[in-house]
């Protein structure tokens, strides 16, 4: 919890203290910090050294080497791997920002040194926006991770991203699960991944797999992580960072490999060497294609403007080759104050035309309503010609802006209010508002008056028959058969009877519908007297 009630929301979440407090109290042996901001932090994984804790990640050491981006690239060069030129500390002023301009030329990203996500990056194309993007970039870095140190790099047009999934044993050891391709991204954070990389050259798949593994094994890296690569319009590559965590898109390479990584990262967090939990690289191949979307509660439309609210329904598309890892649940209250990720659709195929029909169609068999999402934006990306190749690069976003246009598609959801998003939730939210005003009647913020308000109703007119009707007894009829000898001699005494039998839907419809029932139950009283008397074999 906040320790001051006026710190942001993320300062609980990011408690490192706190959490460690809780965990020893509790008598919690590991803790595996998942892909937040805090697994990537060196004071973390200490403050849980000290408390006895196993940190289910890399050593100390590692973190302090590849979660600060700026010595995780001065790593990379004393291991010769290509790296894109920038600079090799951390930049705090803008005069340091323009004399690396000066140097290298434009364009240059700045990005956060520590952290990742998206968070505090910025491409400046002209010197004229370089102060105001380096104080935002730096402002957003020193919100999201607690640290606005940023380094600059010149930037990359129009390149692929391409990562690697590594594992090591701390001892120099390390194997690669193949590659990921994430190039699908938005504001730099991933909206689609792909594995293995689809139509990447075999020699430079090699390259990145030899290149990762070295330098890992010289770092003598432990645990999972993922070196991550540009790779430009020629085909050559050049290291960006290390992510030392597992990563939201882990679970494509889990659908190709087979191999469990977070268990893997458990098992070595427990002293397992690579070889007893069967992790060998000759024995460790992709088979078929994974592909990753995430479900966010974002508004394609609006600049991807996070929605909140409550949600109402949540059911997925199930079936052979798709997987499903979110946190999601009908009820669910959805705040501003945390990532929008809801779910991660994860499709596993055969090929690369099987794995996207898979995808579309789950999306399209999706059941998500309260809060808008961005199914219909992925929807479009997987429609997409360049998409449908296989190949496209981190530029394929803003280079399209029509995969941003939401209103008026027309997909073909297995419900038709989920087909148009101009009718989504309208029909739901209809029904909450009528349900609501029957309960509680009309909100006063709208300017209902209770004291203006009758409750009083026009008085019923009863059935004109006479008193002497009215006060005889009713006949028998069909319900007496009914309850004298139950549903059984009721059907055969009905299947006995040899004249005409008629029903009234009124008394039927009345107890089988909701807010569409024609009668109110006082107005159901009223008529029960005559119509026992009048019809009693109805």
């Amino acid at each position: 919890e906040k320790k001051n009630p006026g710190d942001s929301a993320i300062a609980a979440y990011l408690d490192a203290a706190q959490i460690v407090k809780i965990a020893k109290e509790h008598g919690v042996e590991a803790i595996h910090p998942g892909y937040g901001f805090l697994s990537e932090s060196p004071e973390f994984a200490q403050l849980c050294e000290d408390a006895g804790i196993t940190f289910v990640g890399p050593t100390i050491e590692n973190l302090k080497t590849f979660a600060d981006k700026t010595t995780a690239r001065v790593a990379a060069i004393k291991a010769d791997v290509p790296v894109v030129p920038g600079t090799d500390e951390p930049v705090t002023t803008v005069e340091a920002a323009q004399a690396f301009v000066d140097e290298y030329g434009l364009p240059v990203i700045i990005k956060a040194a520590m952290g990742g996500g998206g968070k505090g990056m910025r491409v400046v194309r002209s010197k004229e926006e370089l102060p105001a993007l380096f104080t935002t970039a730096s402002s957003e870095a020193k919100a999201a991770f607690g640290d606005g140190s940023v380094f600059l790099e010149r930037f990359l047009d129009k390149p692929r991203h391409i990562e690697v999934q590594i594992i090591g044993d701390g001892k120099g050891n390390v194997v690669h699960l193949w590659e990921r391709d994430c190039s699908v991204q938005r504001r730099h954070q991933k909206v689609v991944e792909i594995a293995p990389a689809w139509n990447l050259p075999t020699e430079l798949r090699k390259q990145l797999h030899e290149d990762s593994k070295r330098l890992m094994s010289a770092a003598n890296y432990k645990n999972a992580g993922t070196v991550e690569f540009l790779v430009d319009q020629e085909g050559r590559h050049y290291f960006i960072e290390v992510n030392p965590r597992i990563q939201v898109e882990h679970t494509v390479t889990e659908e190709v490999t087979g191999i469990d990584i977070p268990q893997a990262q458990l098992r070595i967090a427990a002293g397992a060497s690579l070889e007893e939990i069967g992790l060998v690289q000759e024995h460790i191949h992709a088979r078929g294609v994974a592909l990753q979307c995430r479900v966010t509660t974002e508004n394609a439309e609006r600049n991807f403007q996070p929605d909140t609210g409550t949600i109402s329904v949540y059911r997925h598309s199930a079936g052979f080759g798709m997987r499903h890892d979110g946190i999601g649940y009908s009820g669910m209250k959805v705040t501003p104050f945390y990532d929008s990720l809801l779910v991660k659709y994860t499709a596993r195929g055969a090929s690369w035309e099987e794995v996207v029909r898979r995808m579309r169609r789950a999306l399209q068999e999706a059941r998500i309503r309260g809060v808008k999402t961005n199914i219909p934006f992925l929807l479009n990306v997987l429609t997409h010609p360049e998409f449908e190749k296989g190949v496209v690069t981190t530029a394929f976003i803003d280079e399209n802006p029509s995969l941003l246009a939401i209103s008026g598609k027309k997909w073909q959801f297995a419900s038709p209010y989920q087909a148009d998003q101009d009718k989504v939730y309208r029909a739901e939210q209809l029904m909450r508002y009528i349900a609501n005003l029957a309960v509680n009647g009309h909100p006063a913020s709208l300017g209902a008056a209770k004291d203006k308000l009758s409750n009083s109703h026009k008085p019923l007119t009863p059935p004109q028959i006479s008193s002497e009707l009215l006060q005889m007894p009713p006949g028998a009829g069909w319900r007496d058969v009914l309850l004298k000898d139950g549903p059984a001699g009721y059907a055969k005494a009905v299947r006995e009877h040899k004249g005409l039998l008629l029903t009234d839907t009124t008394w039927r419809d009345a107890h089988q519908s909701l807010l569409a029932t024609r009668m109110r139950t006082q107005e159901l009283l009223t008529a029960a007297p005559a119509t026992a008397r009048l019809m009693p074999n109805l």
